[in-house]
């Protein structure tokens, strides 16, 4: 399934390329193969990151930004602003999706609601064309949760002594 999808990608960006006669990059066709490859949400450094490691192409933040920006343009990649940093993930094949952010530890986790996704798809809009849809559902994680509650039942304990 991930080379179909690789290899999907790779015809929308050589025919974006070729129509607006901008250069056939060995580093765009990289960090496309390394975005593709990734699971999830990803930093600008932490793309640089793999792909220095494990691909041996080290590219300039610059390249990456640049890079970035014109896949997004072509609804390649999808950029996230979330708690104070900037994440991206792979956009093709995953247009209406949910995420859960942690509000105490920023952990983003996708979940899958066919429900809320039906509706969605269902709603009429007036004068507009849907592509897809990203949601944000706020709150706190189990593993913060456990954090919280050990700390108060600590605060307690201390003032009871």
């Amino acid at each position: 399934m991930k080379e179909a999808v690789i290899k999907s990608v790779t015809r929308i960006l050589d025919n974006y390329l070729e129509v607006t006669h901008h250069r056939k990059t060995p580093e765009r066709y990289t960090i496309l193969r390394a975005i593709y490859a990734n699971k999830g949400h990803f930093t600008l450094d932490e793309l640089k990151e793999q792909l220095a490691e494990k691909y041996d192409f080290p590219v300039s933040r610059a390249t990456l930004y640049n890079t970035l920006n014109l896949f997004m343009e072509i609804r390649l990649v999808m950029r996230h602003r979330l708690q104070g940093s900037t994440k991206y993930e792979a956009y093709y094949g995953n247009s209406n999706h949910c995420h859960q952010i942690c509000t105490e530890c920023g952990k983003v986790t996708e979940i899958a609601s066919p429900e809320i996704v039906s509706v969605i798809e269902s709603i009429h809009l007036k004068r507009f064309r849907k592509d897809g849809f990203n949601l944000y559902v706020y709150g706190v994680c189990s593993t913060c949760q456990s954090k919280l509650t050990r700390k108060r039942r600590s605060e307690r304990k201390s003032k009871t002594e």
